[in-house]
């Protein structure tokens, strides 16, 4: 059994920059994805990251203005956001995959955080 502990939200202006943590308890060897859910909204994929940290995949909506990270020192996987838009206002949820494939959909996701909220005034 793998738990997830997110952290790192906050309320931060447009233009500003967060980063975000998720904490594994737990070990596996499978990506990590970062996924985000506004409200209304369909949970969607943001950014995700391999085993090893040598593959990295985003959305188009923040290639460019995140990146994603892991230091397995400390079980820990990184979201930086940068130039952060009102639009970035969401729930972070971080994912363990089901399968050894990085993968974009939340089905092929089996271990979720509780999510930490990202708020973007304008």
């Amino acid at each position: 059994q793998v738990q997830l502990v997110e952290s790192g939200g906050g309320l931060v202006q447009a233009g500003g920059s967060l980063r975000l943590s998720c904490v594994a308890s737990g070990r596996t060897t499978f990506p990590t994805g970062w996924f985000r859910q506004a409200p209304g909204s369909e949970r969607e994929f943001v950014a995700g990251i391999n085993w090893n940290g040598g593959k990295t995949i985003y959305s188009d909506s923040v290639k460019g203005r995140f990146i994603i990270s892991r230091d397995h020192a400390k079980n820990t996987v990184y979201l930086q956001m940068n130039s952060l838009k009102p639009e970035d206002t969401a729930v972070y949820y971080c994912a363990i995959s089901r399968i050894p494939t990085q993968e974009v959909t939340t089905e092929q996701y089996k271990y979720w955080g509780q999510g930490t909220q990202v708020t973007v005034s304008s």
